[in-house]
């Protein structure tokens, strides 16, 4: 199979999961703080960033296919780019929750509290608003650059 068929198939993943999870979580900080929508959003956040690896790497292999003077190549360098933008972005933001989650597990000392699993102290509400928001309008850029 052709890498750029791998991509092509591999890509549609993350930007259906990532931008999925974002609003469940944009919906829970800011409009209905239900637990249903705190376990979706975590729940697709984490294989969306993972798929999205996939969908990176598949996507570099394809490139690297490409004639070295083809004329949308800095596009797709463009593409790429925003591509590991949201790699970091997204993996800053699992990392965060993961971090507050065993902060709140080891300060209570008990398992798992859904009620308890966004970081809204400090600014954290803030800052996760505009990673998310940000997070959705770059998967939407990069496919439209892709």
């Amino acid at each position: 199979m052709k890498p750029s068929l791998i991509h092509a198939a591999v890509v549609h993943f993350p930007i259906a999961l990532l931008i999925c999870g974002s609003l469940a979580l944009l919906g829970t900080l800011h409009r209905w703080p239900r637990v249903e929508l705190r376990i979706i959003g975590w729940g697709l956040l984490l294989p969306g960033w993972l798929t999205l690896l996939a969908a990176i790497v598949s996507g570099i292999v394809s490139q690297g296919a490409l004639p070295p003077d083809a004329p949308y190549r800095p596009l797709l360098n463009w593409h790429t780019g925003s591509g590991l933008a949201l790699a970091v972005l997204y993996g800053d933001l699992i990392y965060r929750g993961w971090l507050h989650w065993t902060q709140v597990k080891r300060s209570e000392g008990k398992g798992w509290d859904w009620t308890e699993d966004l970081p809204t102290g400090r600014g954290g509400k803030g800052r996760m608003t505009v990673q998310l928001l940000l997070g959705i309008g770059l998967v939407i850029f990069s496919g439209w650059l892709g």
